[in-house]
């Protein structure tokens, strides 16, 4: 049905950077398996691969999109056939590929495009895979495509996710603490949050985007930042951690979503201490490496004996706060005052 064209055994497993420096370098054709739960960044990354392929002058005529659940098996099978016209790639999109792993005809159809895969035509499925599904011909195209997976972003790699999308696509600057108070104000939600970035380039002039522009475009703040909680306790600041730990909690964070989030902050200031930049940055995930020089400042004021000393008492806390009656406020500000008196300790020692 597709001629004789070279066989895809590409079986590339690409995180979304990966497939932007892929991109970048050249790297064209192929079929992408564009899945996951974050819609934005692979409606992103299918932008990106269209921009990539698709010449301006002759997109009309080199570029057809579908829906699954809407697809018929003839016409796509004539699509997928069709050479490019006047230009050097063609593209088929199918969004919602989901749809084709409950017909036969359509699997078939893309089980044989990946065997005999014409020169100058890229194949795009996005799709959500299903909750739970075991479903074979989502393994087939993960082991036989650029499968890239898409999963909704953590709340801690926003911020440093949304500072490079200011830069890429506002070319501004959004300093920490303002990309900080957004992501506590706005979530997870990165169209929510470009839109907002976009507002405040804008409102900003061309100058870098600081909290308080944040504050001036009347986005609503948190009254206490958690991350900057963590860097009060980081650069042991103790009483300011007691004072904001109530606020916080008003605010509806946990006590083990706090005490998680000290074991972390933690263990890289001793990560930090232990192998300094090269090994901070080895285990900082890609978006939070730019934390490495803060986190390197805060492991300054820290001693091996006294962070394995916090350490441990933190995991009496996350003992106490399963089997304690005693309120997380209680734990934590006990915590943090038994941190006080061993920094009282080593003042008089000095």
């Amino acid at each position: 049905m597709f001629g004789q064209g070279p066989k895809n055994r590409c079986g590339a497993v690409l995180t979304p950077e990966a497939l932007a420096d892929w991109l970048e370098k050249g790297g064209r054709g192929g079929v992408f398996f564009l899945h996951g739960e974050d819609e934005f960044r692979k409606e992103e990354a299918t932008r990106a691969l269209l921009d990539a392929h698709l010449e301006p002058s002759t997109r009309d005529f080199n570029f057809d999109s579908f829906r699954g659940a809407e697809l018929q098996a003839d016409r796509f099978a004539s699509t997928l056939s069709t050479p490019p016209l006047l230009a050097e790639w063609r593209v088929v999109l199918v969004r919602e590929a989901e749809a084709l792993a409950s017909s036969a005809r359509l699997r078939a159809i893309v089980e044989e495009f990946l065997e005999r895969t014409p020169p100058g035509l890229a194949l795009i499925l996005a799709a959500t895979i299903p909750a739970r599904s075991t479903a074979r011909f989502y393994r087939d195209l993960e082991a036989r495509t650029k499968s890239v997976a898409f999963a909704e972003i953590e709340a801690t790699d926003v911020p440093g996710w949304l500072m490079q999308w200011a830069k890429t696509h506002q070319h501004a600057e959004l300093d920490e603490a303002a990309a900080r108070a957004l992501a506590e104000a706005v979530g997870t939600d990165l169209g929510v949050l470009t839109r907002e970035v976009e507002k405040l380039a804008s409102y900003a002039g061309g100058r870098e985007i600081t909290e308080e522009h944040v504050r001036q475009a009347g986005i609503a703040l948190q009254r206490q930042n958690r991350w900057a909680w963590f860097d009060m306790v980081g650069e042991r600041r103790f009483r300011d951690a007691v004072a904001g730990l109530r606020t916080l909690l008003a605010q509806g964070e946990t006590g083990v979503g706090l005490t998680i989030g000290l074991g972390t902050q933690l263990l890289r200031i001793g990560v930090a201490l232990e192998s300094g930049t090269a090994g901070l940055e080895r285990v900082l995930p890609g978006n939070q490496r730019w934390l490495a020089r803060r986190i390197l400042g805060q492991a300054r004021r820290w001693s091996p004996a006294t962070l394995a000393a916090a350490l441990q008492g933190l995991l009496r806390v996350d003992q106490l706060l399963k089997a304690s009656t005693l309120t997380p406020e209680h734990l934590l500000e006990g915590w943090l005052l038994a941190q006080l008196v061993v920094e009282a300790t080593e003042d008089k020692v000095a």
